[in-house]
């Protein structure tokens, strides 16, 4: 099979030498032979040295996503068995696997597609267009994979439906793939059972980075008075009920999140501990602030505040007012886990305006621990979009 050939400019391709993925429309010097968007092309350097094969897209500023380095690697079913598989025995090795990120696209390999497993149930993302006319023949692999360790799956719904498809000059979907099914899964997380939407609920319908650090917040809310912001579906707060909270309070602006969380605690027995509130978070800290509300320990877990580089000066202000307004909340020697999931606030920058934070209120901040996303969503070194979610807890003290 002959491949078109793309060619990078000279001095190009840092990204993809160092271990990275990605190779940008500016890089390329030329694409020699016919080839349609999305097909497999061979990559060269300027000088002609093979540096391997992947999918090109000239809608995309990303023009051609790495799928192997070996030029001799064909894009056929052994290979996408293999990454499947090595995905697959990963999160065995890693992470509890009864609901989890099976396929984290580059960070696995396989970029631009998202696969999550919610108990028998398979939601697959697909941001790229290559990979999307791959997706059917990796989801009939995948399940042959699961299988063979006794894991039936019942269902797979697409949710293909997130903006940056667009800059791939592709539609938004979503749908079953395949017969349909119930679409509200239930799913036990820490022993915390959750009804996860996988139709409508946000991304793939349920946050499954955060399971550690959910799991993390639990040795400091026994019989702690919480407070949970941007609590979505309710799991800090369920997480910091269970673990033996004598009062847990979750904010959210989306009342569909806080329906979903109630029905989440009632699922536990948790609905006596926990409530919840639709509020504008960042009107409501001053408005308890004011009433003078105190807590013994505060989680802000909130969206994304950028997804460019160009709007990083405005979240820094949202991280800064947030954690601000959490901290004169926190009763002396309190706690706060605080967490960034936008790839441009980097864990310095991140860092930074938590201190700033503090200053600004005149308190001291004693670092518990900082972590990250769960292993099922692995950080590829190299791969800077890999690397997304920050969380901070610390022990909160007055200055004196």
């Amino acid at each position: 099979m002959g491949y078109a050939i793309v060619t990078l400019k000279k001095g190009e391709g840092r990204t993809v030498k160092s271990g990275g993925m990605w190779i940008y429309d500016n890089e390329v010097a030329s694409v020699l032979g016919s080839f349609e968007d999305g097909d497999i092309v061979l990559v060269h350097d300027f000088d002609g040295y093979t540096l391997g094969k992947g999918f090109i897209n000239r809608h995309s500023r990303i023009r051609v996503r790495l799928l192997t380095r070996d030029a001799n690697q064909e894009i056929q079913r052994e290979f996408l068995q293999m990454r499947l598989k090595n995905a697959w025995d990963y999160r065995k090795k890693t992470v509890d696997t009864e609901s989890c990120r099976i396929v984290f696209g580059e960070a696995d390999f396989l970029p631009g597609l998202v696969i999550d497993k919610f108990s028998d149930v398979l939601v697959v993302q697909s941001l790229a267009l290559g990979i999307d006319r791959l997706k059917e023949e990796i989801i009939t692999i995948l399940k042959e994979i699961l299988k063979k360790d006794g894991i039936v799956i019942r269902g797979v719904y697409e949710r293909s439906d997130a903006k940056v498809r667009k800059h791939e000059g592709m539609e938004l979907v979503k749908g079953f793939l395949g017969g349909e099914f119930d679409t509200n899964v239930e799913i036990v997380e820490n022993g915390v059972k959750y009804l996860v939407d996988v139709e409508n609920g946000q991304k793939t319908g349920f946050f499954l980075d955060q399971k550690y650090n959910r799991m993390a917040i639990r040795k400091f809310c026994k019989d702690a008075k919480v407070l949970d912001c941007f609590t979505h579906t309710g799991s800090f707060a369920l997480n910091a009920a269970q673990a033996g909270a004598v009062s847990v309070l979750g904010l959210d602006a989306s009342e569909t999140g806080l329906e979903q969380a109630r029905k989440n605690a009632e699922q536990n027995g948790l609905s006596d501990l926990v409530s919840f509130e639709c509020a504008d978070v960042f009107e409501k800290l001053p408005e308890l602030e004011k009433s003078g509300e105190m807590f013994d320990v505060v989680i802000l877990d909130p969206p994304a505040f950028t997804k460019s580089r160009n709007s990083v000066k405005n979240a820094v202000k949202g991280y800064r007012e947030i954690n601000l307004r959490a901290m004169k909340l926190i009763r002396d020697g309190g706690f706060l886990a605080t967490c960034s999931c936008s790839h441009f606030m980097t864990e310095e920058l991140f860092a930074k305006t938590i201190g700033q934070a503090a200053s600004n209120v005149h308190k001291r901040l004693r670092q518990v621990e900082f972590r990250t996303q769960a292993p099922d969503h692995p950080v590829l070194w190299a791969a800077e979009e890999s690397y997304y979610l920050k969380f901070f807890i610390f022990q909160v003290v007055e200055e004196k």
